[in-house]
């Protein structure tokens, strides 16, 4: 897997991306679709009320859909006889949620047909699931996105961080897509909520420089929590277990995550990968500071979402969100 990470990075590097946010503005729907924002909330907490998972896979949706052609939704395209779309590829088979997409679509339409982009019911619905448990949106959401018509499965690897990542290449795909140091570590801070599949982390147990023996472990971690991972993780073939990223705390959107990043408990090699470069480290100690990180997320993530957009008469609002209008 980690070989095919590289050898795509290798086949990328040089290329770049227009990417602004240009356009979007809050209460975008104001007059055309009034309730359209109270409306995606209001599904979205009724939903999170009976599913405390969902707020992860939610913003994890958001990060994947902005990182490959911008956040156009086409996130949540189906493959076609002739086409293999991003949901397909290997980063976006643990994704979830897309039936919860479609139920706020589906409601929308029957209020303001045509209105409402799937780009924009993304970037909300991530907002909303994480902030249900403060009952108070945690960031701004401009909205205008309108969706993209394109979703190609070989774009995946290309543009989406691997947990696999040294800091190097963890600043590389960030800067692609004019984000800095700053808000790689920021938004690194989501691990706080969520679990991660042994498959992606297991080789920092058993196969940290090739050698698959159980000795062979990643010397940044943790000796405790390692103890603790290789008893969930009991080899590398396990696929299907999943761990906690911010053990204690998976489920209660916090700055823990840096606290624990700072005792080497980060779960992925991008995690321990924030502790190798002297001005990630900055920020990580920045963030242990409750306030600081609400405030610097809402920065960050609000940029996040302004990636690549298409507004005005770019792209189009997708009837279906899984389908493309034709």
């Amino acid at each position: 897997m980690k070989s095919c990470l590289l050898l795509c990075l290798v086949l990328v590097v040089g290329l770049s991306e227009f990417v602004e946010g240009s356009g979007l503005k809050e209460n975008f729907y104001e007059k055309s679709c009034p309730h359209a924002e109270e409306i995606v909330r209001e599904i979205t907490w009724n939903y999170v009320a009976n599913n405390v998972t969902l707020p992860p896979k939610f913003l994890r949706m958001h990060f994947h859909d902005c990182f490959v052609r911008g956040c156009d939704g086409s996130i949540l395209i189906d493959s076609t006889p002739n086409n293999t779309a991003e949901k397909a590829a290997v980063p976006n088979l643990s994704l979830a949620g897309f039936g919860i997409i479609d139920d706020i679509k589906a409601q929308l339409e029957e209020i303001c047909p045509g209105v409402v982009s799937c780009a924009d019911i993304v970037a909300l619905v991530a907002r909303d699931s994480v902030s249900f448990q403060y009952k108070k949106p945690l960031w701004e959401v401009p909205t205008g996105r309108r969706d993209g018509t394109v979703s190609n499965v070989s774009e995946v690897l290309l543009n989406i961080p691997s947990p696999f990542f040294n800091f190097t290449l963890l600043e590389l795909f960030f800067a692609r897509k004019n984000l800095t140091v700053q808000d790689l570590v920021v938004l690194s801070g989501a691990h706080t909520i969520g679990v991660g599949h042994c498959a992606f982390f297991s080789n920092r147990l058993y196969n940290f420089t090739g050698k698959d023996n159980p000795s062979d472990t990643d010397p940044s971690l943790n000796k405790k929590y390692l103890a603790f991972l290789k008893t969930k993780c009991k080899s590398l073939a396990d696929n299907t277990t999943v761990v906690p990223m911010d053990p204690g705390s998976s489920t209660s959107f916090d700055n823990h995550y840096f606290k624990i990043l700072e005792h080497h408990e980060g779960l992925f090699q991008s995690d321990a990968a924030l502790l190798t470069n002297k001005d990630s480290v900055k920020f990580v100690q920045e963030m242990l500071d409750s306030d600081d990180f609400f405030s610097e997320f809402r920065v960050s993530i609000k940029k996040m979402g302004e990636i690549g957009v298409l507004t005005g008469t770019a792209g189009q609002i997708r009837k279906k969100c899984n389908v493309v209008n034709h």
